[in-house]
């Protein structure tokens, strides 16, 4: 058994939620569910079956996860983030399988942006606030605006990073990133 927080008010269903994660007012969670230790799962969010959070995820107020999104370590979605899970919906047309929403470890989203099911968010990726991200993010990505573009580059600390020759950058820190097919690498 598990040693975590819940409001008197939220209604959870899953026994396979980790310790020390925070489950605060009016959220309800799904049988189906898995949640890793020390997550904080803010007011007013609806986390369905089909559903894997990692650990140290904070996911703040008003968000829905639906079936298929693997949400791994340490990640951060900003208040009323949008993960979508079927690219043609119609009522009372219920599909055997979704579309996954993958976002990797470290990557943060900011409020009120949107992701579109099939998508993969790579590891320390950063999404601005009010981004809808249609497409796959490379890793230590910045991405912003409608449809999101990638705008630069950022560090394990989500400092924009600076442009030293081609192919590589730099951070504040002096460390280099290499450009890879999957987004930067430290060298």
């Amino acid at each position: 058994m598990s040693n975590y927080f819940k409001h008197s008010s939220a209604l959870v269903e899953t026994d396979d939620i980790g310790n020390d994660t925070r489950v605060w007012a009016f959220v309800h969670i799904l049988k189906g569910a898995k949640i890793g230790s020390n997550c904080n799962i803010c007011d007013h969010c609806f986390i369905e079956n089909d559903v894997v959070i990692g650990d140290n995820v904070t996911v703040k107020s008003g968000i829905y996860i639906w079936d298929g999104a693997v949400i791994e370590d340490n990640v951060f979605l900003g208040p009323n983030v949008v993960l979508t899970n079927d690219l043609r919906p119609r009522s009372k047309a219920h599909h055997a399988k979704f579309q996954k929403i993958i976002i990797k470890k470290n990557a943060s989203i900011g409020a009120n942006s949107t992701i579109l099911c099939g998508t993969t968010i790579g590891e320390y990726a950063m999404a601005g606030i009010g981004s809808v991200i249609t497409r796959n993010v490379p890793a230590y990505a910045l991405i912003y605006g409608n449809p999101a573009k990638q705008h630069g580059w950022v560090d394990e600390k989500g400092d924009k990073l600076s442009f030293v020759e081609k192919g590589v950058w730099r951070s504040v820190d002096e460390i280099f990133y290499k450009e890879t097919e999957a987004g930067l690498i430290r060298i």
